[in-house]
């Protein structure tokens, strides 16, 4: 991404220094360049960002219905576009690299990074992290949970926005403040997409955060609000089909209509690899 110059949090250091330029491996689904990497490599490009200063980085969590949004929100398209790191999400993704002839493993989750990253840094000292998006009674959940979970891991801010489409210049300054004083060296953002990505790619350069993550319904989740597909339903790829069941009125647009939006986009991709 092109963006100004800023310097995050100097207090610490992960092992391993600035990673090549060619890290991390990708390879284009529709015009983006997913990660191929497993979990485990691609929680060490994100640690890893503590040593990258100059500025902040954030990832994007790719699903086919966030690809097939971005189709026609421009904004949306740039903010995946200019991540540091996309990960195949959604079993959609990994679809297609099959049908593509490409090399994605599985799902790496927004659930799964959050994990991985908060207990690797939980295993450090003075490390912090911020939470930004949901209710305030959620966000309280969250702190009582990590302090639990993550005990070492302090969580030095929370900030639940008005539920609005738009925020304005004056709540987008508060948020931008209040993140800014508690040093986070990690925001997690959950104001669902793609809003939490557009709201990300607007204030990057106004963020000295090494690491932002847009997790969205990880807030719920990780609270117990919300309940996780059983095991059995994330291996086969099928964890949106309880959700689809519990919540067919949120959820029915993206299986019955950007799915199989997506899937004609990827074949026609492949169909034009072979002429």
């Amino acid at each position: 991404m092109d963006n100004e110059n800023k310097t995050c949090d100097p207090d610490h250091s992960v092992p391993g220094g600035d990673r090549s330029a060619s890290f991390p491996a990708t390879e284009p689904i529709l015009e983006y360049p997913v990660c191929c990497m497993g979990l485990q490599d691609c929680l060490d490009e994100i640690v890893s960002w503590l040593n990258q200063r100059n500025r902040a980085r954030y990832f994007v969590c790719a699903n086919p219905h966030s690809l097939v949004v971005a189709r026609t929100d421009a904004q949306f398209r740039q903010a995946i576009l200019e991540s540091d790191l996309i990960v195949a999400d959604g079993a959609g993704i990994v679809l297609a690299s099959r049908l593509l002839g490409g090399t994605i493993p599985y799902r790496v989750t927004g659930f799964d990074l959050f994990m991985g990253v908060s207990e690797v840094l939980s295993a450090m000292s003075g490390m912090r992290c911020f939470f930004l998006g949901s209710t305030p009674d959620t966000l309280e959940k969250i702190k009582d949970r990590m302090a639990v979970r993550f005990p070492r891991l302090e969580v030095v801010g929370c900030y639940s926005p008005p539920f609005v489409s738009d925020f304005s210049s004056e709540e987008n300054d508060r948020m931008l403040q209040a993140i800014h004083q508690a040093r986070p060296h990690v925001l997690w953002v959950g104001l669902t997409a793609p809003k939490q990505e557009k709201w990300i790619h607007a204030h990057i350069h106004r963020l000295e955060v090494p690491i932002v993550g847009p997790i969205g319904a990880v807030f719920d989740f990780f609270t117990g609000k919300v309940h996780r597909s059983a095991p059995v339903f994330q291996h086969l790829g099928l964890e949106w089909l309880p959700r689809l069941i519990q919540n067919p009125r949120h959820l029915w647009k993206r299986t019955f209509v950007s799915a199989p939006i997506f899937l004609w986009a990827v074949l026609r991709q492949r169909l034009s690899s072979l002429l």
